[in-house]
């Protein structure tokens, strides 16, 4: 018992969870998919739209960051120089380099080289007394301001920093005395550059890069450092939409405004590129030189990823409340079906004996009223009909006896007609023998009294008489026991009795027959045959014909023909013939099929013998199968 109720009671809950098998079922199933298509269409619609949302504040983010760092830097690169401009051609380079390092504390000054390279003053980075005619940082500065790192092994905070600032000294006349280079240290950038290096520097996702206007990159991560800038944009990259643009330098661009974009590194890698220009001087002219922000295109979707799962969550999660609240409305919204239901099992098992009808004017009362009726009338209808029943059990035995008494005349007509039969059989062939040895018997005694000598012939014609009467009557015997027609059809049976015939009687004779007559082979057959095989007798024992002709034909569709004529002494069918019955059952035959039998002949013009018979078409069964 206990191990069975766990088994039982999973089929219960499949039953109740199979919408082919409850309603409450099928709704609860409707509710969920509702529920479960509206949530994915919703996360996937709200997913794809914050997506982009957050995608275009990111690229924003980046944008205004770059241009806040191209404008810090540019100011610290303005104030380096204007201090540089204060201190040139009024003292010696020793000596500038000392009052720039006390009038600007906070400035980071580097190292001071002659117009020849050779370095005559510094904090240490550069050994004093070094020649750095060939470094970039003297080189490129003799001319006009240079940005990139001056010393790279100079601490960690200059590698990942901003690079470092060559400046040429110039007198009053122009002529260049000499390069100062500085650091551009964190400790003068602004809140929001400290906030962009705190937030973004340390992960090494976002990269800060200087470009000198031939696209160098002079500051930035080792393995960019003096390169140039080789990212290829991307036709097909997803469309950034709503970020601001920047103004770009014009010797580094043909266009005035560069708009964030993707760009692919010949590393295989998508970066987002943001640029914004840097100004050198006080008069705002640009000079070429940018500040460049890239970002893995994986970190630029990470966040707008992680969002969009977050709302396909909350969406699933929704969608799940609205299903359970959903599947809970469904079964108290149906709990009315469901009891009318149960109730209506219970009159179908016959434990209560009318439904429940359930108060209220909804479909659910009117349902269940409606059964109600239909319940009622069932069974007053059940009760007209167990009465009816009883009186057409009444009426049945009284048509059985009936049947029964027809039954026994039927089996009575039935004997009655094998009788005549047997009397047509008989008088076909015992009969007609007997005559024959009557005459026989006759004929001996007249030759027993006036020529004895002759007597042995006649005996033995009596004796071949009397052989021919047996074969005659064995014949007919296994005839009745032997359904020929049955076997072989209407037409090939009536073909061979003929053969026989002219074989036997020596006349001439034709016989033809067409396809569809020749087929027919029901019991009705079977009697035509004997009407024909006592025609034939006829003819051969009373007609003294030369000639017989036998044609079996279909008149039309529903109609079979029989003829036989012959070109005998004929007789006159007006007279009757006591004593003989060869006619009459020709005649009886004719009726017991329902055929029309017309005889016609007159005496010294032969005779004419001829059956029609109505059939039904489905009747003519092949020939070849019946042969076979």
């Amino acid at each position: 018992m206990t191990s069975g109720r766990p088994s039982s009671f999973l089929a219960a809950m499949a039953q109740n969870i199979d919408p082919r098998r409850s309603l409450v079922a099928g709704l609860i199933w409707l509710v969920v998919a509702l529920a479960a298509s509206f949530a994915f269409a919703a996360s996937w619609w709200a997913g794809g739209v914050a997506r982009e949302i957050v995608v275009q504040q990111h690229v924003r983010r980046l944008v205004l960051e770059t241009d806040q760092l191209g404008s810090d830097l540019s100011q610290a690169v303005t104030t380096r120089l204007a201090a540089v401009r204060v201190a040139s051609g009024s003292m010696p380079l020793e000596r500038a380099f000392d009052y720039l390092t006390m009038a600007y504390p906070d400035q980071g000054w580097m190292a001071v080289a002659d117009a020849a390279g050779t370095v005559v003053a510094g904090d240490g980075s550069l050994p004093v007394g070094a020649n750095a005619a060939v470094m970039p940082w003297f080189s490129q500065a003799l001319e006009e301001p240079w940005l990139g790192i001056v010393q790279e092994t100079a601490g960690s905070e200059q590698a990942r920093g901003l690079g470092d600032l060559s400046v040429p000294i110039k007198d009053a006349a122009g002529r260049t005395l000499g390069v100062i280079a500085a650091h551009l240290t964190w400790h003068w950038a602004s809140r929001d550059l400290r906030r962009l290096s705190a937030s973004l520097e340390p992960r090494g996702s976002t990269q800060i890069l200087v470009l000198d206007p031939k696209q160098w990159v002079r500051v930035g991560p080792a393995a960019l450092l003096n390169r140039r800038w080789n990212g290829t944009p991307i036709e097909n990259a997803p469309p950034i939409e709503d970020a601001p643009p920047i103004e770009a330098p014009a010797i580094a661009r043909d266009d005035s405004v560069f708009t964030p974009r993707f760009e692919s590194l010949p590393s295989g890698g998508t970066v987002l590129v943001a640029r914004a220009p840097m100004r050198l001087d006080r008069e705002g002219a640009a000079s070429g030189w940018t500040v460049q922000l890239i970002e893995p295109k994986e970190q630029v979707y990470q966040r707008a990823n992680a969002l969009a799962v977050r709302i396909l969550w909350i969406s699933v999660c929704l969608g799940a409340v609205t299903a359970l609240i959903g599947a809970m409305g469904a079964r108290h919204l149906t709990t009315r079906l469901g009891r009318l239901t149960r109730s209506a099992a219970a009159v179908g098992r016959n434990e209560i004996a009318r439904i429940e009808v359930p108060s209220g004017r909804d479909e659910v009362a009117q349902l269940a009223a409606v059964l109600a009726k239909v319940l009622d009338d069932l069974r007053q209808e059940r009760s007209e009909l167990l009465t009816l029943s009883s009186e057409l059990e009444r009426r049945v035995a009284l048509r059985t006896r009936e049947v029964q008494r027809l039954a026994e005349e039927s089996r009575y007509a039935a004997i009655v007609r094998e009788r005549l039969k047997i009397a047509r059989d008989l008088h076909d062939t015992l009969a007609h023998s007997m005559m024959a040895m009557l005459s026989e018997v006759r004929l001996l005694r007249k030759l027993l009294m006036r020529d004895p000598e002759s007597l042995a012939d006649e005996l033995a014609r009596a004796e071949q008489v009397a052989h021919e009467g047996l074969n005659e009557a064995r014949t007919a015997i296994a005839q009745m026991r032997f359904h020929a027609v049955r076997d072989t059809g209407l037409g090939p049976a009536i073909a061979k009795a003929f053969g026989r015939f002219i074989d036997r009687t020596g006349l001439t004779g034709e016989f033809s027959a067409d396809d569809a007559a020749a087929r027919f082979g029901d019991e009705r057959a079977e009697t035509l045959f004997r009407m024909t095989e006592e025609a034939l007798r006829n003819i051969e024992r009373h007609a003294m014909a030369s000639r017989v002709v036998v044609a079996l034909s279909m008149v039309n569709e529903t109609h079979l023909s029989l003829r036989i004529v012959d070109d005998g002494i004929g007789f006159d069918t007006r007279v009757p013939s006591p004593g003989h019955y060869g006619l009459v059952g020709l005649r009886e035959q004719a009726q017991l099929i329902d055929a029309k039998l017309q005889i016609d002949s007159a005496p010294n013009r032969g005779t004419t013998f001829a059956v029609t018979l109505r059939i039904e078409p489905e009747l003519l069964w092949p020939l070849d199968a019946a042969v076979h």
